[in-house]
C-alpha cells in the first residue's frame, strides 16, 4: 500500500519549482534569440552563471536542509503560489523582451504597464521573497538567511548593470515630449526571473 501514498510535499513542491524554472530558462532563451537576431546586445554576461549557481543551490539547499516527510507551513507556500502569479504577471508584461539576461534593443519600449506601473524591477523583489518564503516554509531557516543575502548581493551588481544599458533609453524617452508626462517610472525592457533567475 505504501506504493500508492502520494510523494511528500517537500517532493512535489521542489519537482513543480524545478519545472517552472525549466521552462521559464527555455522561454527567456527563444526570447533572447530573437532579441539578439533583432540587433539587440546583451550586458553583463559575466555575472550570469553566477544566478545559475545561486538558484540551483537554494534549491538544492532546501532539499538537503529539509526532513524528507517535514510538513511545511501551508499559510507560507500559500503565499509563494501568490508569488508565481505575481512571476507570471511580470512575464506577460514584458512578453517578448522578457529573458533572464540584460538584454537591450534600441528602440525598444520602455515599459510601464502592469507592475511596472506601482514598483520598479518587480521581477526582483518577487525573485528577494521566494527566496526567503519558500525555505522558511520548510522551517529552514539558515537557508532562508544565507540565500537572500547571496541573492541581495547579486542583485545589487545586476540592477547597476541593468540600470547602465538602459539609461541612454530613458534618457531619449524622458527628452521626448509624453503625454503621459515626464515624471513616470520607466521600467526595464527586459527584467529576469531569476530564475536563473529562474529564478
Amino acid at each position: 500500500m505504501s506504493a500508492l501514498l502520494p510523494p511528500p510535499p517537500l517532493v512535489w513542491i521542489l519537482a513543480l519549482v524545478v519545472a517552472q524554472r525549466l521552462g521559464e530558462l527555455a522561454l527567456a532563451a527563444r526570447n533572447t534569440r530573437a532579441l539578439l537576431a533583432r540587433g539587440a546586445r546583451e550586458v553583463g554576461a559575466a555575472h550570469y552563471p553566477l544566478f545559475i549557481l545561486l538558484h540551483a543551490s537554494w534549491l538544492i539547499a532546501i532539499a538537503a536542509a529539509t526532513p524528507l516527510h517535514r510538513q511545511p507551513t501551508w499559510p507560507l507556500i500559500a503565499v509563494f503560489a501568490a508569488l508565481q502569479a505575481a512571476r507570471v504577471w511580470v512575464i506577460a508584461t514584458l512578453g517578448p523582451y522578457w529573458t533572464t539576461r540584460v538584454i537591450t534593443l534600441d528602440g525598444a519600449p520602455i515599459v510601464r504597464s502592469g507592475p511596472y506601473r506601482f514598483v520598479r524591477h518587480p521581477n526582483y523583489w518577487v525573485v528577494t521573497a521566494e527566496v526567503a518564503v519558500l525555505p522558511l516554509a520548510f522551517h529552514d531557516w539558515g537557508v532562508a538567511l544565507i540565500w537572500s543575502l547571496l541573492n541581495a548581493l547579486l542583485l545589487r551588481h545586476r540592477i547597476g548593470v541593468e540600470m547602465a544599458a538602459i539609461a541612454p533609453r530613458v534618457a531619449e524617452v524622458t527628452r521626448r515630449p509624453s503625454s503621459r508626462g515626464l515624471g513616470e517610472r520607466p521600467g526595464p525592457p527586459a527584467a529576469p526571473s531569476p530564475h536563473a533567475e529562474s529564478s
